[in-house]
């Protein structure tokens, strides 16, 4: 079963942003755009580089009103020990959960049990805190976050337009289609 169109599950965690710690639960999602990155663990090879990565795209997200949240199953004190030695991870200004009981990782169906560490995966949460897009990579395949940003522009053109969808490669600003009858076999 998808988790596409599901609500968050509910969850209460740890996290690190920018020097505090703070608390975290299902309710954040709610009431703005939210961006969910797991990824396996810190000090590791390909996260740092996500991580980065997705920070580079930070400040577009927010101006669409998006906030961005990283989980991994390390606790909140391991991020800030990784955000004090990394350069790289030390620029992140989003919030990084820690997910030390794995709940969240479950929750989200990213959790490799065998391994104990989250995959990666990354969710785009709508402001009802409903799931709208899951991608889901293989540990050794890093993930490019500027992807994100026109996956977000349509969401949220999808949500503001009822009846209307975006085709592939839609940017902002380009022809939507409207399903119908007279639609089908002319694509």
């Amino acid at each position: 079963m998808s988790l596409i169109g599901t609500e968050v599950k509910p969850f209460v965690a740890q996290a690190y942003q920018q020097g505090e710690f703070l608390e975290v639960t299902e309710e954040n999602f709610k009431g703005k755009w939210s961006v969910v990155c797991f990824y396996p663990a810190d000090f590791t090879f390909v996260c740092p580089t996500e991580l980065g990565d997705l920070q580079d795209q930070y400040a577009a997200l927010k101006e669409l009103g998006v906030e961005v949240y990283s989980v991994s199953t390390d606790t909140h004190f391991t991020h800030k020990a990784w955000h004090d030695h990394s350069e790289t991870i030390n620029k992140i200004e989003y919030i990084m959960i820690g997910d030390p009981s794995q709940k969240i990782s479950r929750n989200f169906e990213v959790l490799n049990e065998e391994e104990g560490l989250a995959d990666r995966g990354t969710f785009i949460i709508d402001p009802d805190g409903i799931i709208q897009t899951i991608e889901i990579n293989a540990g050794g395949i890093g993930r490019d976050a500027s992807t994100l940003v026109n996956k977000i522009k349509a969401a949220q053109y999808v949500r503001k337009n009822p009846g209307e969808v975006c085709p592939a490669k839609w940017q902002e600003g380009s022809e939507t289609l409207t399903p119908g009858l007279d639609l089908v076999g002319k694509i």
